[in-house]
């Protein structure tokens, strides 16, 4: 079935400002609140969010096999469960209807009133329910610098970063969308030069640049999934900030890994940019050496080139722009994350998510969080209004933004933002 909606010379009636991340080409999905607290899924193109729950009422996907309520839910799970089929149907269907040639819509006044919202009218809900959440740890250069502080500099990858996509699983009932606030957690850490714990708030609160992607129903129990078919069940993708507590983290790693040091909040951008829509945008990942095993070979081009920017931004200033990386950077391509992922029979479902573990680059100004741009805090940041920061101070809002640009069309996931407020108070 073509990708219809991918036509770089469509416009739209809805105006799009320029250097929009959501052209009529993206066509994302989200879930959002209206004014009168209803909750649906929904699109965006321009500065307007789509009500795709009233689309559906108002018959404009009819010809699509669809449940009736398909739109009218909480989440985007079912409609994820149906496959890429239908996403493309959808897409492309969507793209018609808002496409500036077709009068349907555009010359209906009393339908475009029931299902086109100013942005600044809804609110953004979180768009699937999460049941599981796999953190990766698949940038060469992240997991290099890490490495050089922590163990031996010349070896500084572990002997089985270069076979297999290292990850662990996370919790999904502290993830969150884009403007929901962060608490600085609590917890054990060692200080320095101590032999005996203590127990407070962490100290070196920090971010860490990544995206996720978010599936669709892949395998039962006990089944693996080829390595040229697992795009096929990766819905889109959306922005994560992985917070993590460094000093909880150091104290409580060894033997089993990451726990509280990162489950305490993981922040999102509301909208998922599809896999159909981010097509354009594929490039070739870094070389692989040692060649992989076979089952997680693959050619072609399976990276995305996505610009990545993170910003600082204290209370009541202006923010200041900490790194800028990119996603084409990352070692491990997702194709390979979940092929590795289900390969030993673990079942995948429909609102999974899986994240891309910290994305850093080449350079000292795309590595993608504080421990590495301080170096531990060796290195602070001056930001725009003279302070300086080792890691996330109180009050700071951490932005996240992400686009695609190429000579014909510019595709963005908008961004997540979310403020670190000081450790919550029992009242």
């Amino acid at each position: 079935m073509p990708n219809l909606a991918n036509d770089p010379s469509r416009k739209s009636w809805i105006n799009v400002p320029e250097n929009s991340d959501f052209p009529i080409q993206n066509i994302p999905y989200g879930v959002f609140l209206t004014k009168e607290d209803v909750i649906t899924i929904g699109t965006r193109i321009g500065d307007c969010a789509i009500d795709m729950g009233a689309l559906q009422q108002l018959g404009y996907f009819e010809g699509i096999e669809l449940t009736d309520d398909m739109f009218m839910q909480d989440t985007l799970n079912d409609f994820i469960s149906d496959g890429k089929k239908t996403w493309r149907l959808v897409r492309n269907r969507l793209a018609e209807i808002f496409d500036k040639e077709n009068s349907l819509l555009r010359d209906n006044a009393e339908h475009r009133e029931i299902i086109i919202f100013k942005m600044e009218d809804i609110e953004m809900q979180l768009p699937v329910l999460i049941g599981d959440y796999t953190d990766f740890y698949s940038s060469k250069e992240h997991a290099t610098n890490v490495g050089k502080m922590f163990r031996d500099p010349e070896n500084a990858l572990l002997p089985n970063w270069l076979h297999i996509p290292v990850g662990y699983h996370g919790r999904s009932s502290t993830i969150v969308p884009s403007g929901i606030p962060v608490h600085r957690p609590m917890g054990q850490t060692l200080p320095n030069g101590e032999t005996s714990p203590v127990f407070g708030p962490s100290r070196l609160v920090d971010f860490e640049l990544e995206t996720a992607f978010i599936t669709t129903d892949v395998n039962v129990m006990g089944e693996n999934i080829l390595i040229n078919e697992a795009e096929d069940y990766i819905f889109g993708m959306v922005l994560l900030n992985d917070w993590s507590a460094r000093d909880i983290q150091k104290w409580e790693y060894v033997p089993l890994g990451p726990f509280l040091a990162k489950n305490f909040a993981s922040s999102i951008s509301p909208w998922i940019v599809t896999m159909d829509a981010l097509e354009p945008f594929k490039t070739k990942g870094p070389k692989q050496e040692p060649t992989p095993l076979p089952y997680l070979q693959q050619k072609g081009k399976h990276a995305f080139d996505i610009n990545l920017e993170v910003y600082i931004q204290p209370e009541n200033v202006e923010a200041t722009l900490v790194s800028k990386s990119n996603f084409k950077y990352m070692y491990w391509s997702m194709s390979q994350q979940l092929t590795h992922h289900t390969s030993n029979g673990c079942r995948v479902n429909s609102g999974d998510m899986m994240g891309s573990g910290t994305i850093s680059g080449p350079t000292e100004d795309s590595f993608g969080s504080m421990l590495e741009l301080t170096w531990g805090g060796k290195n602070p940041i001056t930001l725009k209004d003279g302070s300086e920061r080792k890691f996330i101070n109180d009050n700071d809002t951490v932005i996240i933004k992400g686009h695609c640009q190429n000579s014909s069309i510019r595709i963005g996931f908008g961004e997540v933002s979310s403020k670190l407020l000081p450790p919550f108070v029992r009242k």
